[in-house]
């Protein structure tokens, strides 16, 4: 049954929540494993929905579960260390609250229905707010009232954006289930001033749990205030998730007739998040600000990559996976780096590279792949967008996109390089241990490898997942 897959992680959510913490550890790293053989079985189809008007294994949704799916199993090995280091006073909660959220997450990836949609990414924000306040300090509960306040502002502007999509089939007197995959098939009937206004509404509600400029202003304070494992699962899998919603919207006005309306604004708001994360990058006092701020590039970089079509289209799910694998490492990274000096202030680090030699390198590493250097994906990726849209004749546009690249890697060089190289007396708090050091290395070299070696399977679900659209390597 395809909705274990979400359905198991709930039931050890809760089992996890009462029991000893002890036991809640154990608990989260074979749901893990478990979840990991589930996705396997949805990869391969051998798994099938129960509930086929609601849930269905498309080709998007599958990528997604499978990132997700990954990158939870090295997150959740990582926690069991990083709890023991930080004597987390609500640790059941934590773990409670961790495996709910790996639920929800994948309850998005297989929705078909809008609604089921709509509630599964609702979901999601409630299960992930406590993940931000667990440390219970003043700025941690600032952050967790911003990100379910905007969030829920943003997750209601979606809702009605659905409606506008329900009004345009009975204007169009379409009489269809309500699931993408039913209205692809008869989009071209779908009315399509209603069809525009409920696009621009998607957009702005699930591109503000995306991170999308200028909706983007909960995402650096919940990054930095929640603990480095729930950071690397916002920025890894969440933000993915939110995508999807924007995704399966815009394969619909595709598919009416619309994809050049949907491309244009994605190509705005893409262009927005890149000059955004630009400009406030340069002048971070905190290194997880700094990440975050580098997811809302990221973001706009695959709203770009799939507004442009064709060959960047390919690049922008390209991008999705290796983002999701080098800012999970990144994020990783950043809770050894908080044990170790005891502070998020990048003027209080430094010396990082002898200090922490292991973290050193994973951070350092990550940071190369993530401004776009090889051996890592983000290099192929965002190449690969750049051609398309020199392709599709966007030449004003690409310019402003390498730009932004270009001021971002500028503005983190100076601050990784501060971490890693000035000057630094003070004694290191916690040391390194390889339970801490070897998820990161893991993801990077995953990264790494999908560089130079694309599974036949997962490239064919990339090409089904952006064919609707017009996209792959001949576009």
């Amino acid at each position: 049954m395809l909705e274990l897959v979400f359905l198991i992680p709930l039931f050890a959510g809760i089992m996890a929540t009462f029991l000893p913490v002890k036991l809640g550890r154990v608990i989260l790293v074979i749901t893990a494993l478990l979840h990991v053989q589930l996705t396997g079985m949805c990869w391969l189809k051998i798994s099938a929905p129960m509930f086929d008007d609601y849930f269905r294994a498309t080709p998007e949704g599958t990528l997604v579960l499978l990132v997700t799916s990954f990158i939870f199993l090295f997150i959740s090995i990582y926690s069991v260390s990083y709890m023991r280091e930080t004597e987390m006073e609500n640790e059941h909660v934590f773990i409670g609250c961790m495996l709910f959220f790996l639920a929800a997450m994948s309850m998005v990836t297989m929705a078909d229905h809008l609604i089921v949609l709509w509630i599964a990414i609702e979901a999601t924000t409630l299960v992930s707010a406590p993940l931000i306040f667990v440390h219970r300090s003043k700025e941690a509960l600032e952050a967790t009232w911003k990100y379910v306040l905007i969030c829920s502002v943003g997750i209601a502007l979606a809702l009605l954006g659905s409606f506008f999509i329900t009004l345009s089939m009975d204007i169009g007197q379409v009489d269809v289930p309500l699931a993408f995959s039913a209205l692809q098939a008869v989009a071209a009937n779908l009315d399509p001033v209603w069809l525009k206004a409920g696009f621009v509404f998607v957009v702005i509600g699930y591109g503000t749990k995306m991170g999308l400029a200028p909706m983007h202003t909960w995402l650096p304070d919940a990054h930095s205030e929640s603990p480095s494992p729930a950071s690397a699962l916002l920025s890894g899998a969440l933000l993915n998730c939110a995508f999807l919603g924007v995704y399966k919207t815009h394969t619909l006005l595709y598919a009416a007739g619309l994809g050049t309306y949907s491309s244009n604004v994605l190509i705005v708001f893409g262009l927005v998040s890149m000059s955004v994360a630009a400009v406030f990058i340069m002048n971070q006092t905190d290194y997880k600000r700094m990440l975050a701020y580098s997811s809302i590039e990221n973001m706009g970089i695959i709203a770009f990559g799939i507004a442009i079509g064709g060959l960047g289209t390919y690049g922008a799910m390209l991008h999705l996976i290796h983002h999701s694998l080098i800012k999970s490492s990144l994020f990783l990274s950043s809770g050894n780096i908080l044990l170790g000096y005891g502070t998020k202030l990048i003027s209080k680090t430094g010396n990082m590279a002898k200090l922490l030699p292991k973290t050193f390198l994973a951070f350092f590493a990550g940071f190369a792949g993530i401004s776009g250097f090889p051996p890592f994906g983000i290099f192929i990726s965002e190449l690969l967008i750049i051609i398309g849209a020199f392709r599709s004749g966007r030449f004003v546009s690409i310019g402003i996109f390498i730009f932004c690249l270009i001021l971002i890697f500028a503005g983190a060089a100076r601050l990784v390089m501060r971490m890693s190289f000035a000057q630094h007396d003070e004694d290191i708090l916690v040391q390194e241990k390889m339970l801490r050091i070897l998820p990161s290395y893991a993801l990077l070299l995953t990264s790494a490898i999908l560089c130079v070696w694309l599974p036949e399977s997962l490239y064919q679900t990339i090409i089904n997942a952006i064919t609707a659209i017009g996209g792959g390597l001949n576009g």
